[in-house]
């Protein structure tokens, strides 16, 4: 056989093998869109308290392609047994159940459930100063009144940014709020991938206690075999995305995302992080940046495993340790069918309780005087990992750097010092430390142009309102 041939053959099998993949991943795309409706729907209605016809529109109409076959999506939500079914074309279906307080919804893919059950919440007092007072507080000024006008207006009815809540804190206290009709000051808003911060904080807490070091081998038993090339990945490298798992990429919620392997992860597989621990590495450990939720999956999963190894006790972990003494008191976090937090995407808490997370960052990781996450943990999570083009730290989105991502924010008016949470559709906290600014940004908007969800424009008009030339420059 000339080399030729065998190039050829070996071209034919290698493009073969790819159309078998992406054949295999095409029949995955009815069960993840349908998992991801319902399970947004369950959520935001039995959670948020939101109307589900309202849910089922902002969603479809926001995810880029989705409206290709929305006509096709059909629900069934039953309020006695708390759950939703989504079918497509009839056929295709998801349903989520409503899991109890505190714990949300999950997939049920018709296997074992896992039982939680979390002991009562303790009312303590929070160690974070209050931000607020019982009332929205309005805008304190004329120019804080307009920023929130302009967040809140719809200039382009084709990509609507169906705003939620958009709250501002400047040292500490709240200085503007407001919020879209039945969503109020308590109300739980879903997160997505704000959620893998939340996470990330969580780990700190662990750092600063000793139970976890940044950059030793996580003891992930699917990894522990003495060839296995996964057993170098650190928690450092999870919180980078720099892991090299090989289940594709999570940049985008669009329905194309469907035939990511990470997404089968999240809607068809009952246990994510066993299936998320089964990917064999694309790249080694540290050597590229690729963001997706399994990394976030494994973190939460190493979580569980060393506060107690079930749900409840990380949940109370969780409480007991960040919730509590910041005093977010309207939080819900997720589990899969059997047990793992999903910590990718799936924390609630309300437009007040986002903010109080921003504080703790602004705050150095102090409340109350008190060190919540390690000394110099936030400066870790603001410097930039290499490669990584968005302009991401560690658990947050950073300013910081010459990534294009950092670039086009600043270029944009958002200060150099700035590190953020971010969640698709449009969800933000924003922190800046030179401004001493939380800003906290929760809707539904499209994934699409940069600017559709208008947050370019409230950062640089909340900046100009409070900063150095603003009327609360100096003060609250």
């Amino acid at each position: 056989m000339t080399s030729r041939n065998l190039i050829l053959i070996l071209a034919a099998t290698t493009a073969l093998s790819a159309l078998a993949l992406s054949a295999a991943r095409a029949r995955d795309v009815p069960k993840v869109a349908t998992g991801f409706v319902a399970n947004v729907l369950c959520t935001e209605t039995f959670v948020s308290g939101l109307d589900p016809a309202r849910v089922f529109a902002e969603t479809t109409s926001a995810m880029p392609g989705a409206g290709l076959i929305a006509w096709a999506l059909d629900y069934r939500l039953d309020h006695a047994r708390k759950d939703v079914t989504v079918t497509l074309f009839g056929l295709d279906r998801s349903r989520a159940v409503y899991r109890g307080e505190g714990l949300g919804c999950y997939l049920d893919h018709g296997g074992a459930v896992v039982d939680i059950v979390l002991p009562p919440s303790e009312a303590k007092p929070a160690l974070l100063p209050e931000i607020g007072g019982p009332s929205i507080v309005l805008p304190q000024t004329p120019q804080l009144a307009l920023a929130l006008d302009r967040a809140f207006a719809e200039p382009d009815k084709s990509t609507p940014r169906n705003t939620r809540a958009v709250v501002v804190l400047k040292e500490g206290r709240i200085v503007a709020e407001r919020y879209a009709e039945g969503i109020g000051i308590e109300t739980p808003v879903l997160g997505f991938s704000a959620t893998k911060s939340v996470v990330s904080a969580l780990a700190g807490i662990l750092v600063r206690k000793r139970v976890l070091k940044l950059h030793e081998p996580v003891p992930i038993a699917a990894w522990q075999k003495p060839d296995d090339p996964r057993r170098a990945i650190t928690p450092d490298h999870l919180l980078r995305h720099t892991a090299g798992l090989k289940l594709g990429s999570s940049l985008q919620a669009s329905l194309a995302s469907a035939l990511e392997p990470v997404n089968r992860m999240k809607f068809m597989e009952p246990d994510m992080a066993a299936y998320a621990a089964s990917m064999p590495l694309e790249s080694m450990p540290g050597a590229a940046w690729n963001y997706h939720d399994g990394n976030t999956i494994i973190l939460a999963l190493l979580i569980r495993q060393v506060t107690g190894g079930s749900a409840a006790s990380m949940m109370s972990f969780a409480r007991q340790e960040l919730f509590e003494p910041l005093g977010m008191r309207n939080v819900t976090l997720e589990f899969d069918a059997l047990g793992n937090a999903e910590g990718s995407s799936q924390l609630l808490a309300s437009a007040r309780d986002w903010a109080r997370f921003g504080q703790l960052y602004l705050n150095d990781g102090l409340a109350g005087g008190k060190r919540i996450l390690p000394e110099g943990w936030v400066k870790y999570a603001a410097t930039p990992t290499p490669n990584a083009w968005v302009g991401q730290g560690a658990g947050f989105w950073t300013n910081q750097g010459d990534s294009f991502g950092a670039t086009y924010r600043t270029e944009r008016g958002w200060p150099r010092d700035a590190i953020f949470a971010k969640g698709t559709l449009g969800q933000y906290v924003i922190i800046v430390p030179s401004e001493r600014l939380v800003i906290v940004r929760l809707g539904r908007s499209p994934n699409g142009p940069p600017e559709a969800d208008g947050v370019f424009e409230l950062v640089r008009d909340v900046v100009a309102a409070t900063g150095s030339k603003g009327k609360l420059a100096g003060g609250d």
